[in-house]
């Protein structure tokens, strides 16, 4: 008689506690099917890209975009007009979902944070608060030493 061999379990890759959603069930479709009056605005305004990312308050992303996404190549990405496009982008998508109420969380000091703002205002999204989430630091890192020509 032939010994049994042990057969290998494959696993799935989620780590040793398991996946991070479990007990939840499925969340649903992200495209329909789902209301949102209100709902939290994320804008990271960097100096070469400005990314807009919609959330619900959970903070379960509703729609996103980015002025690269927005077919803005290049040095044209930290535009202003490519964050208005961006931001425009964005809303339009969570505003079909029912989005009427947001607050807006804006990090970075890149050209395209006041122009994302206005745009979102020029939407008819009421906004309830407006945060500035930009990291400071404390006198962190050490700065490289200076350049000797």
């Amino acid at each position: 008689m032939r010994k049994s061999s042990k057969v290998k379990q494959i696993r799935p890759r989620y780590g040793y506690f398991g996946s991070r959603r479990r007990g939840r069930g499925r969340i649903g479709s992200r495209k329909s099917g789902r209301r949102i009056p209100k709902g939290i605005i994320h804008i990271q305004a960097g100096f070469n890209n400005t990314i807009i990312t919609v959330t619900d308050a959970l903070g379960q992303v509703v729609s996103w975009s980015s002025a690269g996404t927005c077919r803005f190549r290049g040095p044209r990405k930290g535009t202003p007009f490519a964050a208005q496009i961006a931001a425009g982008d964005a809303i339009h998508i969570a505003a079909d979902q029912g989005l009427k109420r947001a607050r807006v969380m804006l990090k970075g000091a890149g050209l395209g944070r006041d122009a994302a703002l206005r745009a979102i205002h020029q939407s008819g999204i009421r906004l309830s608060s407006i945060r500035d989430v930009t990291p400071v630091p404390h006198n962190g890192c050490r700065p490289p030493a200076r350049r000797r020509v």
